[in-house]
């Protein structure tokens, strides 16, 4: 089943920046674009400040029950992966 997370910030400069992950197939996919640009972003390699974000993301919404605690756990172990390699 696809799920889809969005959410906007802002840069320390005061850009805004949408992000987008797509979970489909158990895989996850992350892109984001500051509103002046034209073409997304797409990482094979997400961010640690965005899967940061998509943990408290997911979590809020597992907390309503619109999100799955495999997905929470998923995210935790992309956040292990991706922090050690830092």
């Amino acid at each position: 089943m696809r799920s889809q997370h969005i959410w906007k910030e802002k840069d320390e400069e005061g850009r805004k920046r949408e992000v987008r992950v797509t979970k489909f197939g158990g895989e996850w996919k992350f892109q984001a674009k500051f509103v002046d640009e034209r073409d997304w972003t797409y990482y094979e390699r997400p961010l640690v400040e965005d899967l940061t974000t998509l943990r408290d993301v997911v979590f809020r919404k597992y907390q309503r029950r619109r999100a799955s605690a495999e997905d929470v756990e998923a995210i935790d172990g992309l956040l292990r992966l991706y922090a050690v390699q830092e």
